[in-house]
């Protein structure tokens, strides 16, 4: 399969989730602030959403791998470019379109943006350095 290195994606994977949770330690509060959700989320943290939340890394990162399989060596600085260039075709397009159209207050997109760009950046590289 394109010479996945399946080790690298679950690395990557874990180091994504890893980078999460740091992410949310420092920007939980403010994001506590304008999501009821999350804030609830805080209180009574459900060991069954982390386990989802692991899988959707698992699955981010074998998808890049992938990608980043069809394009062949990138090196760390073309895999960062992968990383950033999805970020802005998909996740900050997303959260602009959320922010228009469902009235998510920027403060909670720009976090969870923040969030998406730390991950794609971390298993871009992560999969695109270790082929």
């Amino acid at each position: 399969m394109l010479g996945i290195n399946f080790l690298a994606v679950v690395v990557a994977a874990v180091a994504a989730f890893v980078a999460s949770l740091v992410w949310y330690f420092v920007f939980g509060k403010e994001l506590a602030k304008v999501s009821a959700a999350f804030a609830e989320g805080m209180q009574k943290p459900q060991p069954w959403k982390m386990l989802v939340v692991i899988g959707q890394s698992l699955v981010l990162a074998l998808v890049l791998a992938y990608f980043i399989g069809l394009i062949g060596n990138v090196g760390w600085l073309g895999a960062l470019q992968v990383g950033i260039l999805l970020w802005i075709g998909l996740s900050a397009v997303q959260w602009v379109g959320s922010i228009m159209w469902e009235k998510v207050p920027l403060k909670m997109a720009a976090i969870h943006a923040g969030d998406w760009l730390v991950k794609l950046v971390l298993i871009a590289i992560i999969v695109g350095v270790w082929r």
